[in-house]
């Protein structure tokens, strides 16, 4: 598989200059951000959210896990996780769990971490399990339409199970 679509033809319209980053196969992506040789800080991963059966994205560092508790409060808004088979009917033009980090294309109300502002440079999953979407900080926000950043995500605790990369 390649790039979506859909994110291909936004990125277009946007005037947005990206690079492509191609890997192994991965399953997550803090694995795509080992497989790329990235620090995973820089590698911005899509959770699909669902209230009231409408959806949305929360936009966080494949380094960090969504607090639900932490977003909940800060929109004051009762968000679920998605199930699986729902993820891949929004995201229709992406292999299943290849969430890309722009929510807008797919009509989606987009959260992102607030610590993503401190990185430079970003990669985002390319709607494919093996290939990454490299693009500007600034050139990010321009594909983020009116998303809102808040800060809802936390390190993974030592002693806590931390994401692997599957072989």
């Amino acid at each position: 598989m390649t790039i979506a679509a859909s994110i291909e033809r936004f990125l277009s319209e946007k005037g947005v200059r990206y690079g492509i980053v191609t890997h192994r196969h991965t399953e997550s992506s803090f694995g795509s951000a080992l497989a790329a040789k990235l620090l995973p800080d820089k590698v911005a991963k899509g959770v699909v959210l669902k209230e009231n059966g409408k959806y949305a994205l929360a936009v966080l560092p494949a380094s960090r896990k969504l607090d639900l508790d932490w977003l909940r409060s800060e929109t004051g808004r009762p968000y679920q996780l998605a199930r699986e088979c729902e993820v891949e009917q929004v995201f229709y033009d992406c292999a299943p769990g290849a969430v890309p980090a722009v929510g807008v294309v797919y009509g989606l109300e987009t959260f992102v971490e607030s610590s993503l502002r401190e990185q430079a440079e970003l990669y985002l999953e390319a709607g494919d399990h093996e290939e990454l979407i490299h693009v500007t900080e600034q050139d990010y926000e321009k594909l983020l339409g009116d998303a809102r950043y808040y800060h809802f995500a936390r390190r993974y605790d030592v002693g806590q199970e931390t994401p692997r990369p599957l072989n």
